[in-house]
């Protein structure tokens, strides 16, 4: 059986000896193996882990779905405070600075480590290019073609490059997939570069339906249209679970609330979902 424990989010759950954060992080249980999907932005969901009973020592990999500080600035303090594994994966240019932008002043939105923090402390830093079977039925994803033209991203987001500063495509953002048998059910960090161009890519990569989605899906500053439009095109692609956190927004969580055949929920910090 599958558990997939939320560490981390923006809301507190009924459990309320939990820190609520801006951030994300899961923690995935699946057989003998264990993975951490992003790590907040700083030592919260460490603490929520320890009054959940869950380990994070010895974990298989640790997951960053991308460089923003509330998925990956925690990672420090995960290391720093003993716990982790020797596996990183990331996706390409993840060390590059990320900014928002408001045409007069730059706010860094790193992740506050790099590859001599990496080095310093013996991990190995796996970079994702492509779909990667991590381990048997679990896959990580990445290089999402932007087949769908509405799923743009906020022109507020910027990376700092050798040659200046360029819009953020999130080149560097994956996701995590696990193959349950007839379907698939993937988590999900912030979903920039789209959640619909997310889905269609590891639908016709594995060749099989997406029937669960847990994680942010950034729909909070989309208009109704396009998140009817986003969900309706999700239910087309065989989804039937969907387990929203962090920067999906009220109003999509509503609509996926008031679609048929789709059972949604919040996941917030100290909620779980059990597969299989």
């Amino acid at each position: 059986m599958v558990r997939i424990t939320a560490l981390m989010d923006n809301n507190h759950s009924e459990n309320k000896a939990l820190i609520a954060e801006h951030g994300l992080s899961y923690l995935l249980e699946w057989e003998e193996h264990r993975l951490l999907f992003d790590c907040g932005s700083g030592p919260g969901f460490w603490h929520n882990a320890r009054k959940l009973g869950r380990k994070l020592h010895h974990l298989d990999a640790v997951v960053l779905s991308h460089s923003h500080y509330d998925h990956g600035a925690g990672y420090r303090d995960l290391i720093e405070l003993g716990g982790g594994s020797p596996l990183l994966c990331t996706g390409p240019d993840f060390f590059q600075p990320k900014f928002a932008f408001d045409g007069v002043r730059y706010t860094d939105l790193s992740c506050g480590f790099d590859t001599g923090f990496l080095a310093e402390h013996g991990i190995r830093h796996q970079v994702i290019t492509d779909m990667t079977e991590l381990f048997p039925g679990i896959f990580l994803a990445a290089g999402f073609p932007r087949t769908h033209g509405f799923e743009t991203i906020p022109k507020r987001f910027v990376r700092q490059t050798e040659d200046g500063f360029i819009p953020d495509d999130f080149c560097d953002e994956i996701c995590l997939v696990l193959d349950t048998g007839d379907s698939l059910a993937v988590l999900v960090g912030c979903s920039h570069p789209g959640i619909l161009n997310m889905i269609k890519h590891i639908h016709t990569r594995l060749s099989k339906p997406v029937s669960a989605v847990f994680g942010g899906v950034h729909l909070v500053e989309a208009d109704g249209e396009r998140i009817k439009a986003t969900v309706d095109a999700l239910k087309q692609m065989g989804l039937k679970t969907l387990g929203l956190s962090h920067c999906s927004g009220e109003p999509a969580e509503q609509a996926v609330c008031q679609t048929p055949d789709i059972l949604g929920c919040h996941l917030a910090a100290g909620d779980c979902i059990f597969l299989g």
